[in-house]
């Protein structure tokens, strides 16, 4: 896979359906915590089918990517600026930047940090500050986890290096996820949850580039209520009520349509 420099450290990248007119309606998609860019592989190829240049990137400690094990290598800061650095990397002047979860928070930090670079963004399941105590219960425990039973879990990932792939795109999300050094994990969990979550209201509500926000119920870490205040808080922003979790997971779908629809608006003003 294709790689560049960012600050010192190599980053990892793929593209999916580069075709003819599609270098013009260039979107980012950005992953979750922990998970490998591959887990919106189903997405990326959904949306190529409708024309647009899809850009997978692994943000720093993920995937591909150099893992450096020290926490200061990981704010959504800094993940917002390795976005706008792929994009002078592939000399693209503005895209569409979008993700879940983390990759939604990371979204609204290349938005704030360069506004002019991105075209419009797409927000899946954002953790913001009604989602800050649930983040609390669940990944301090993890973060102490991964440091003080640092020989169980590098067993574990060894072992989980030699399970074969292939199965499944999820079985194989699922294993790479196992499969992960325990020092870098803990770094990137104790570097966000020592950091901001997002930028702050104030910021977010000057973010007027189309935006289109999913998210559903019965989720702590990704509460909907998250989902529909910020709705509120963007001036151009859509909310789609999505069924649960799964849904977008197996695309084509309504959702992996709406978001297609959306990019031919957003890319449509361009070219009215």
């Amino acid at each position: 896979m294709p790689t560049f420099n960012y600050d010192g450290s190599k980053l990892s990248y793929e593209q999916r359906g580069r075709k003819a007119g599609a270098a013009e309606r260039p979107i980012v998609l950005l992953h979750g915590l922990l998970l490998p860019r591959k887990h919106h592989y189903l997405l990326a190829d959904a949306l190529a089918e409708r024309g647009n240049r899809v850009i997978l990137l692994d943000l720093l400690g993920h995937g591909a990517s150099d893992k450096p094990d020290h926490s200061r290598y990981y704010t959504m800061e800094i993940f917002g600026r390795q976005v706008i650095g792929l994009l002078d990397h592939l000399d693209i002047p503005e895209a569409v930047i979008g993700g879940t979860s983390l990759g939604a928070n990371v979204t609204l930090e290349a938005a704030n940090h360069a506004p002019e670079r991105c075209r419009g963004m797409f927000l899946e399941m954002p953790v913001l500050e009604r989602a800050a105590p649930a983040a609390a219960v669940l990944f301090v425990p993890l973060t102490i986890a991964y440091a003080e039973a640092q020989p169980l879990f590098e067993w574990m990932a060894r072992a989980m290096r030699m399970v074969p792939r292939g199965l499944h795109l999820y079985g194989d999300v699922l294993l790479d996820v196992l499969s992960r050094d325990p020092g870098p994990s803990a770094a990137v969990l104790h570097g966000l949850l020592t950091g901001r979550m997002a930028p702050h209201p104030s910021e977010r509500a000057k973010l007027d580039m189309p935006t289109l926000i999913m998210g559903h119920e019965r989720d702590l870490l990704h509460p909907f209520s998250d989902a529909a205040a910020l709705e509120r808080e963007l001036p151009n922003a859509e909310l789609v009520h999505a069924n649960s979790f799964f849904e977008l997971r197996f695309p084509p779908n309504r959702l992996s349509d709406a978001i297609a629809d959306f990019l031919d608006e957003a890319w449509g003003v361009a070219t009215a």
